[in-house]
């Protein structure tokens, strides 16, 4: 079939076929070996006519191995043969230890196509695909075969996947028929939804930058309030007899700087009174019995007001409040595992704002009650549900809730914020990622407990957004940048690739590419991918659904490959208008 080279380029060579052999087979996008006697290279017909092809040159054979890259180019009178199956196994990859079967190569009679678990699974991956094009029925084949692996059966798994619309529990239904030690859960956000388990998160767990997410901050100027909230609430939430008296320094200092202030004796005596009845103590609430010589007051007691517009127990009131004030106290630090609800963070908020003077600053005044009202509007919503967690665990035991049930280990954990807009469901994913995050780099022996966060739809949450300018980082994209040696691995999945974020997409080693039309997508994908040229991009355009591009760590070459349909499959079909119409 093949004749003598006629030609070589830089990345190419073209090859003159041998008059008179009628080409039978379509051998576009096949592979064939160039041989001469100081190598082998791998090429890929990559166009032909009646006379020549052009073979892209993509690697080199040494000792059984491919190694992608040309350094020297063919000698003019190298010849040319088809592939063979030993050749082809190394390209496509074998199901042998440490190994896992991914599909079938359309181009090669439906011959096995393999990847490197440690390759895939040790890196960032990205799942792109139009709506309808198989990323999701891909995902969970995917995710399938690795449990269908008896190379590397994944006993020790923890895949945790936000899956908005509700697709894959259907996907992983049967996952302990494959081995009785498998299983998974779901935990979903919904309030009426009795399938699966609710969703809550240890408000404790949270610290300052994840509040500040949470009550949707905007500017540098509300960073402290929510940090001094977090503190306070730690603190008030205490017991000790440190924490008292921590208690009755804050409030005492707080008392003094009203009672120094220019205010109207009224205004004083009120702010003074939110101050008691916000955080009260035994030493300061209003039945508090204050002793001067030879007579008592209750608290309340000493702010009447007389003729000359001062209070008549001013001077007492002064000393008992003063008696409290411990300056060595300015330094103390609250137990970080301390257990508070929503309702104690706001009354730390709340004590916060009133004992700083927030509330009488007219430039910061705004940022103060837009913080109060959202805490506010959060506790009286539907979803403060959430951060009501039935008992008090730290984080490693609240992972291990989550990824435990009945002391039966839950390789995958589904996690469906259903009933949430966009702007909370993309904190609760942060929140998720950031306590995983920290918890593996506390890890004596890095990388010994692997984490695979799959976000579906990850153009609503994983995005170039406002928390670098708010809190000074993005998790996904520190997650992206240092995950990987901690063994917290990101799965993208989006049909936009466009709306994500720079960094963590440039971070990705592997990529699943299922037909993409858009050209803004398609022009995306060329400049932010590594090691992609226009060859690649352009591949996708007329894939099938079900069948994708892979390439990247994982893969010897850029393979196209056509995933099985799941078994069971992801909720995530068109629906049958035709039927839905015709059923009445």
């Amino acid at each position: 079939m093949f004749d003598k080279i006629s030609y070589i380029n830089e990345t190419s060579i073209y090859v003159d076929l041998v008059q008179g052999v009628e080409i039978k087979n379509n051998i576009l996008s096949s592979h064939v070996v160039i041989v001469d006697e100081e190598k082998q290279l791998l090429g890929e017909i990559s166009e032909i006519n009646q006379r020549q092809v052009q073979i892209k040159l993509i690697g080199e054979f040494l000792n059984g191995k491919l190694y992608g890259g040309i350094i020297r180019k063919p000698l003019m009178n190298a010849k040319i043969r088809s592939i063979n199956e030993q050749e082809l196994a190394i390209i496509l990859g074998q199901t042998n230890e440490g190994a896992m079967y991914l599909g079938r190569s359309p181009f090669y009679n439906g011959a096995p196509v393999c990847l490197s678990v440690n390759n895939f699974f040790g890196n960032h991956f990205a799942v792109f695909g139009n709506s309808g094009s198989g990323k999701s029925c891909g995902t969970a084949r995917l995710l399938q075969n690795v449990f269908m692996n008896k190379e590397t059966p994944p006993l020790n798994a923890n895949i945790i996947i936000f899956d908005v619309s509700g697709e894959y529990a259907n996907a992983f239904s049967k996952l302990s028929e494959i081995d009785p030690r498998y299983d998974y859960r779901v935990l979903t956000s919904s309030l009426t939804n009795k399938e699966f388990e609710p969703l809550r998160i240890p408000l404790w767990l949270l610290n300052a930058n994840d509040l500040a997410l949470l009550l949707m901050s905007s500017s540098h100027s509300q960073l402290p309030i929510v940090e001094r909230m977090v503190k306070l609430a730690r603190i008030f939430a205490e017991s000790s007899e440190m924490s008292e008296n921590y208690k009755n320094h804050l409030i005492a200092k707080a008392i003094i700087s009203i009672l120094f202030s220019d205010s109207t004796p009224v205004k004083k005596r009120n702010d003074i009174f939110s101050v008691v009845e916000t955080c009260p103590t035994a030493s300061f609430n209003m039945d508090a019995v204050i002793t001067g010589i030879g007579y008592t007051r209750k608290l309340r007691e000493c702010f009447h007001i007389d003729k000359l517009g001062t209070f008549t127990e001013e001077i007492l009131f002064t000393e008992y409040v003063n008696s409290f004030v411990h300056e060595e106290l300015d330094d103390y630090e609250p137990t970080k595992l301390t257990f508070y609800n929503l309702q104690d963070l706001e009354k730390a908020l709340n004590f916060t704002l009133i004992s700083e003077g927030w509330y009488n600053n007219p430039n910061t005044y705004a940022d103060a009650a837009s913080v109060k009202v959202r805490l506010h509007s959060l506790i009286t919503g539907e979803q403060s549900k959430i951060f009501d967690y039935p008992e008090h665990v730290d984080v490693q035991q609240f992972l291990s809730n989550t990824l435990y049930k009945s002391n039966k280990k839950r390789q995958i954990v589904i996690i469906n914020p259903e009933d949430m807009d966009d702007s909370l469901a993309a904190v609760i994913v942060k929140i998720y990622t950031r306590i995983i995050f920290d918890f593996a780099k506390t890890l004596p022996q890095k990388g010994s407990v692997p984490f695979h966060i799959i976000v579906e739809e990850a153009h609503r949450y994983i995005k170039n957004d406002n928390d670098h300018f708010l809190i000074g980082y993005n998790i996904f994209e520190r997650v992206a940048k240092e995950g990987r040696k901690y063994g917290v691995i990101l799965g993208v999945i989006s049909q936009r690739p466009v709306e994500l974020s720079d960094t963590v997409i440039s971070q990705c080693s592997n990529f699943l590419i299922f037909k993409t039309n858009h050209p803004v997508d398609e022009e995306y994908i060329r400049k932010m991918i590594p090691n992609i040229n226009s060859d690649i991009v352009d591949k996708q355009k007329g894939l099938q659904s079900g069948t994708c591009l892979g390439f990247g760590t994982a893969f010897k070459i850029p393979v196209i490959v056509h995933l099985d349909m799941p078994d069971p499959a992801p909720l995530s079909s068109n629906s049958d208008i035709v039927m839905n119409w015709k059923n009445i």
